[in-house]
């Protein structure tokens, strides 16, 4: 059997299990993160008004899906491509006739005895920016943007911002936490899973979701290589939505949390918002008011992110602003810090290097991956950790930040009450500094639903079902020894 052959048998397993992907299913609500639960627990709401305390949840979106084109399709935005951006609001219902009370009870439940289900409510479009390329008009001296599309673009902009600033009115905090999503995932599953989360911080924050096109069905690997290219499309838009979203009058921060491919559309477009800021004689941090980034399994390779992330710091040729200045000192500022959740036993991850031939995925990151200078060089960046999760509490180990309870209560104890690692209240076990591990304990497997994916069982990243082959023939084929199903050996002590 020549290389090729045995590469498409490796494959077959990979696509039959994404066959499976086109059942309609539930969202059932997230375990409860462990620090509500045990013997001193936090409460849960401590700031909810009297008006917002009733189960549906209300959240900002932008995206640049496609509008459905009829109202008999199952969602507001599908998986194809816009190119103009739209925001709105859009409801998230939890169960069905419940009463705030019960949802409390429930919320705080360590087992809850029945599922309490998510669904998409009613969505509304607020506005919409042009479509790209602006229109522009020939002058004298070559082409400027036409006044109708600029017009227009500021119209948007400013919609934007009034609908960002109408909410962090009514917010306790003025604090906006946007969620970007993974592969395959449609606008409700993102949804779903930010409404969850932003449930579980208190309801304290402005929560917001950046839905790009993933979760069709065309091309190879039930439309990863198209969701592919769309995460590459969207980073642009995301840049722009930082960047209006950050200039909002009454912000005082925002945090961007990513998940799976999702993290390469944030990492992209911080890295274009820094060299901005960095030219306006700026940071990133300060220019728009970024105070947590979190990379929850990234399904980006390690060297990419890494060149992505440090862009500006490695090119000291780099005007800041009016001219370069190699020996300007990059200084850190208060509560801004950079947070990677990664995990050796993220199948997905595993699979996403095979098929992609990279040494290694940054969600599947390891200290024996890294030489001790390596090591020390993220540590001297003071603003950077690495939190080590092992085991699995959903089908692939990779959508463990609401599947693991443990997990979902670091992210909490991060966001909500500002903790750093192994604080008391934010328990960590200590790999060597700023790598850490989530401590091991218990937790009950969400086997009915793979979290942080469609309620379809649909994953969310790039998530082929390891043991499909398994499943159809008994065992993997012989021809896969690396395959999806093994880890990928230790990357050189040597690389960088």
């Amino acid at each position: 059997m020549t290389t090729g052959s045995k590469r498409l048998q490796c494959l077959i397993p990979i696509v039959a299990a994404f066959s499976l992907a086109g059942c309609a299913g539930t969202h059932p609500m997230m375990p409860t993160p462990v620090l509500y639960t045990g013997p001193r627990p936090r409460p849960l709401f401590t700031d909810v008004h009297a008006d917002a305390r009733r189960p549906p949840l209300d959240l900002l979106f932008v995206t640049d899906r496609a509008p459905a084109r009829s109202a008999d399709q199952p969602e507001p935005y599908t998986a194809d491509r816009s190119r103009s951006v739209a925001f709105g609001s859009t409801t998230i219902l939890f169960g069905e006739g419940l009463t705030w009370d019960t949802l409390v009870t429930q919320s705080l439940a360590p087992r809850r005895a029945t599922s309490l289900d998510l669904k998409l409510g009613p969505t509304q479009e607020l506005g919409r920016f042009p479509s790209i390329p602006y229109e522009v008009t020939e002058t004298a001296g070559g082409v400027t943007r036409t006044p109708t599309v600029i017009a227009a673009h500021e119209r948007a902009s400013q919609g934007l911002q009034a609908e960002v600033a109408r909410r962090l009115a009514l917010s306790p905090r003025k604090e906006v936490v946007l969620f970007v999503h993974g592969y395959h995932n449609t606008f409700e599953d993102a949804a779903t899973t930010m409404g969850e989360l932003c449930h579980f911080l208190g309801r304290e924050f402005v929560c917001g979701i950046f839905s790009w096109p993933a979760g069709g069905s065309r091309g190879i690997l039930a439309g990863y290589n198209v969701d592919y290219e769309s995460s590459v499309f969207a980073s642009e838009h995301l840049r722009k939505t930082i960047r209006t979203i950050a200039q909002t009058p009454g912000l005082e921060r925002i945090h961007l949390l990513a998940h799976s491919r999702g993290t390469a559309v944030l990492v992209t477009a911080l890295s274009d918002l820094n060299m901005e800021a960095y030219m306006q004689h700026s940071s990133l941090a300060q220019r728009y008011k970024i105070g947590n980034v979190v990379l929850m399994a990234p399904d980006i390779d390690a060297d990419v992110a890494v060149a992505k992330m440090f862009k500006v710091r490695s090119d000291p040729d780099v005007p800041y602003g009016s001219a370069p200045d190699p020996r300007m000192v990059f200084e850190r500022t208060p509560g801004f810090r950079v947070t990677v959740y990664v995990s050796p036993d993220d199948r997905a991850l595993a699979a996403s290097s095979w098929l992609f031939g990279s040494l290694a995925r940054l969600g599947r990151l390891d200290t024996a991956m890294l030489t001790p200078g390596q090591i020390e060089d993220v540590r001297r960046l003071g603003d950077v950790d690495v939190i080590q999760v092992r085991g699995r509490t959903d089908l692939f180990g990779h959508s463990y930040f609401t599947s693991k309870p443990e997990v979902s209560a670091d992210l909490i104890a991060m966001l909500r009450y500002g903790l750093r690692p192994n604080e008391p209240g934010r328990p960590l076990e200590e790999i060597e500094r700023p790598f850490w591990r989530v401590p091991a304990t218990v937790s009950t497997p969400t086997s009915e639903r793979v979290l942080g994916q469609p309620p379809s069982g649909r994953t969310s990243g790039f998530d082929p079902v390891a043991d499909a082959g398994a499943a159809s023939a008994g065992a993997r084929p012989s021809a896969c020894p690396a395959g999806p199903l093994a880890a990928p050996p230790a990357a050189p002590r040597s690389r960088g």
